[in-house]
This record gives structure tokens, sequence and C-alpha cells, in this order.
């Protein structure tokens, strides 16, 4: 029955992630990124605060890993602003698959960072997983798009952020990284735009930064309203997450978060019109294909399985 009830919150959270990417989709146009970041770390920390209260819990904001806490939230909060700008330059579903690819970083830096053998099955099912990235990147085409890279860096910076993770959880709690990223999305994003109002700096036109460094809007009813849905249904959907992984076994359930990709498929042929061609659908499959394959080898071999929280 648990699982049952870990497997439902991973659906509702996947579905509530991809509510969050569409209507971040939606704002490309109007909306500042760095408005949104800033909010919802500050409503989320606010979320998760009074989810601790209401349930008995202590709420602790501090860590015993000043250094390694600082550098895993900055990977995340650059990570996850490359992924926001891209799904401002391309289709949900290519850019959700994309940042699929990181259970396959994830292998290559534990194995660098932690010593984790990695044998030829999982160096093979990264290969292949490889193989889909390049299906849906295309590269050698002549209408080749560097946004591609973006969820590609978002992959990257999450994978060392959850080896960061699985080294700092001896002392700090799940909840106590949760504060951690949102705040150091606060302190960022509120740092990044100082700067550049102080530089100078200019993106008017220019596809994605635009978006990131557009002046902020607090005089229209429907965008602020869009950033408080973002922040609220983010923070429920990474309390799901939480819940999920906290009564269900991680084997049973972890495979599930894929459903995110499907949601994104649909959300993106429904809403905007995004229809991925053959490679990149074969890419998608490959992606989830590999990235499942690794999960149940190291579930198979022993290995602890690490909580991916997305802060999405």
């Amino acid at each position: 029955m648990q699982d049952k009830l870990g497997i439902l919150l991973i659906i509702l959270g996947m579905a509530l992630f991809s509510i969050q990417d569409v209507v971040i989709k939606l704002l490309a146009s109007d909306g500042s990124l760095l408005q949104i970041i800033v909010m919802r770390g500050i409503i989320g920390t606010g979320f998760i605060s009074a989810f601790l209260y209401l349930s008995g819990r202590p709420i602790i904001f501090s860590t015993a890993y000043p250094l390694l806490t600082t550098i895993r939230a900055t990977f995340f909060f650059l990570g996850f602003m490359s992924f926001y700008i891209a799904l401002s330059l391309m289709s949900i579903a290519e850019a959700t698959a994309l940042f699929f690819v990181s259970p396959l970083f994830i292998t290559i830096l534990s194995r660098i960072f932690l010593g984790n053998d990695v044998g030829w099955y999982r160096m093979g099912a990264i290969l292949t997983g490889f193989i889909g990235t390049f299906l849906i990147v295309k590269p050698s085409t002549s209408n080749f798009q560097w946004a591609y890279l973006l969820p590609l860096f978002t992959a990257l910076s999450y994978s060392i952020s959850m080896i960061l993770a699985k080294q700092t959880r001896e002392k700090d709690t799940v909840f106590q990284q949760i504060f951690h990223m949102y705040i150091a999305s606060t302190i960022c994003g509120i740092a990044t735009l100082l700067l550049s109002k102080s530089l100078g700096w200019s993106f008017e036109g220019v596809r994605g930064l635009e978006y990131v460094f557009r002046p902020w809007v607090l005089n229209n009813i429907v965008i602020i309203s869009s950033v408080l849905l973002i922040s609220v249904v983010a923070t429920i959907g990474t309390l799901c997450l939480i819940t999920a992984y906290r009564i269900s076994q991680p084997p049973v359930i972890a495979p599930f978060e894929y459903t995110l990709l499907i949601i994104s498929i649909i959300i993106g042929y429904m809403l905007f019109d995004e229809v991925p061609d053959k490679y990149s659908m074969l890419g998608m499959l490959i992606i989830a294909a590999s990235g499942l394959f690794i999960f149940i080898r190291e579930q198979a071999r022993g290995i602890p399985f690490v909580i991916k929280i997305r802060l999405r």
C-alpha cells in the first residue's frame, strides 16, 4: 500500500513540475526569470518552514558543510537557470529528455569522485544514453542550436549537486538541503540582478538572456499570479517527492519519475504544437532506457540510492 501511495506521489510531483515548466515557458515573452527564481526561493522557504512547523519537525537553516553547500547551491542555481532559459528556446519534451541524462553524469562522477566501480554494463548504458542525446541534439546538421547545450549543462550541474548531497547527508537533513537551494536561489538571483544593473548590462532582443534580465513586473496581476503559481506547485511537487521516498522503496517508485517525459510530450503538443521528430523521439526512448538500466543495475549491486530532489 505504501509503494502504491509513493507511486501516486511521484506521478503527482512530476505533473506539478510539468505545470511549473509550462508557466515558465509562457512567461518568456513578458516575465523576468530572475524575478521568478527569487520569488520562488522566498515563497518556497516559507512553505517548507510551515510544513516542518505543522509536522512538528525542527526548522534548521544552518549547514555542517558550508563550503560544499555553497558549491552545491551555486551549481543548482546556474544549472536550473540554464534549464529555464532552454524552455524559452526549445520544446519542453526535448529539454526534459536532455535533462534526464543526469543519471549518466552521476554514474561517471561517482566513479571519479567517490571511487565507485563502473562495470562494462553500466559503461555500455552510458554510451548508449549519449547516443540518444546526439539523436536529439543532432550536432552535425546545419540547424544545430546551442540551446540544446543548456539542459545538458543542467544535467551536469545537477549531477554534481547530487554527488555533493551524498557527501553532506551525514549531518544535513534533506530539508536543510532544500532550504540551502531555495536560499541560494534567492541570494544568487538578487546578486545577479544587482550586478547586471551596476554594470549596465542590456540584453534586449537577445533570446533567452532577455528573459533573464528583463525588468521585474510588480503591477501585472497575471504575471504576479503566475509567479506565485510556479512557487506553490514547485514546492508541493518537492514535498511529494520527499514524502514518496520516505514512505516507499526507491527501486519501486523511482522509475515513475520518467512520467515527466511523457507528460512533457503531451503538454508540448497540446499547448505549443511541439512535435518532436522521429530522431528526437528515438533519442528520448534511448535516454530513458539507459537511465532506468543504470538505476536497476545499481540496485541489483546494492549501491545505496541517492534521493533525487528536483527543485524545478
